[in-house]
């Protein structure tokens, strides 16, 4: 399942993010991965929650390569159950114009491998609710 949280920058979603890995960290039987654009705010996130910085990753340019990423990841660990994504449109060249595409393919990823999306967008969400389709789930 794709989780969506929005609202515009500066309204504390990822502190929300942050509280529902930890969370997640200490309930699931899986391995938590969350991944955000820099390392600021990433001293709060559970130890035993794998943090990416995409900034370390600067060959990733694109959706396909993003999400090529995340396949990779998943194939060099089952034991994934939870991705938390946070400010998806500052990964890669993620935009409002190409977020469905985006979301689509977390959702193929969610079904072929059991992982629970969680995903941060900074946008409205009336600007989300018109061009992602009824698959999603909004955590707001």
């Amino acid at each position: 399942m794709v989780n969506l949280l929005t609202g515009p920058k500066g309204t504390g979603k990822t502190q929300i993010m942050i509280e529902k890995a930890n969370e997640a960290a200490k309930n699931c039987n899986g391995n938590v991965v969350f991944i955000k654009k820099t390392h600021r705010d990433t001293t709060s996130v559970d130890f035993n929650i794998r943090t990416i910085c995409m900034d370390d990753l600067p060959a990733i340019k694109n959706t396909d390569n993003y999400i090529g990423f995340l396949y990779g990841m998943y194939s060099s660990n089952h034991d994934i159950e939870c991705v938390f994504i946070d400010g998806i449109l500052k990964h890669a060249d993620i935009s409002l114009q190409n977020l469905p595409a985006v979301i689509a393919a977390l959702e193929d990823i969610s079904k072929e491998c059991g992982i629970d999306f969680y995903v941060s967008v900074s946008a409205e969400k009336a600007e989300v609710e018109g061009v992602i389709g009824e698959g999603c789930c909004y955590l707001n």
